[in-house]
């Protein structure tokens, strides 16, 4: 579990692919100091098993579910990324529920700026945008935010300068892809209500 409270940023060191997977390496020296061998990290919001780390990088195996759900597999040498460690027993939840499984991609539309912050609307399709509520949460790149505004194709998110600063959300731009994950208690609420109609 995680919170979406980004405390790294790597870099994209390699994307090798394989059939129908690829292997991802990323330089993140305080991630690889603290990772070992079976350990979980978020690259933007999806949540990977640490493979191998040593020498400042760390490497995760990326199966065919996770490169068609997520933009990891469209990722270059240099790409910065957002990383964040699971959530300690008994830690503190700064965010919100992150766990990590993607459900989409959205595309950056429109990025506007105000005087202390930033404006990014997002469109998604309509089996996400179901999901999404006004003043809800939702994970961009596994960045725990919150809905500013929402239409019929699309929702807002602003964004504060600490999260431009320490995040990639502040490089993003019109026609960039982000990873979505929305509020898992609205899928799970749905599923619930779906079965009490039988």
């Amino acid at each position: 579990m995680f919170t979406g409270i980004i405390s790294d940023l790597g870099k994209v060191a390699s994307v090798e692919r394989q059939d129908g997977s690829a292997r991802l390496t990323i330089d993140a020296p305080s991630i690889a100091a603290s990772a070992a061998h079976g350990s979980s990290v978020a690259v933007n919001g999806v949540c990977v098993t640490v493979t191998r780390a040593g020498n400042g990088q760390f490497s995760a195996d990326l199966m065919g579910e996770t490169l068609a759900r997520t933009g990891l597999g469209g990722l270059a040498p240099g790409t910065l990324v957002n990383l964040e460690r699971p959530v300690p027993v008994g830690g503190r939840l700064d965010g919100h529920f992150v766990q990590g499984h993607v459900d989409g991609t959205g595309m950056v539309t429109e990025r506007r700026s105000a005087p202390n912050w930033v404006v990014l609307r997002i469109s998604i399709g309509p089996e996400l945008l179901r999901y999404v509520s006004e003043k809800g949460s939702v994970a961009v790149d596994g960045v725990s935010l919150t809905v500013s505004a929402l239409g019929t194709e699309w929702f807002e998110v602003s964004l504060i300068p600490e999260t431009l600063a320490r995040t990639t959300l502040g490089g993003r731009d019109p026609g960039d892809e982000v990873n979505i994950e929305v509020d898992v208690l609205a899928k799970y609420v749905e599923r619930l209500l779906a079965r009490g109609e039988r």
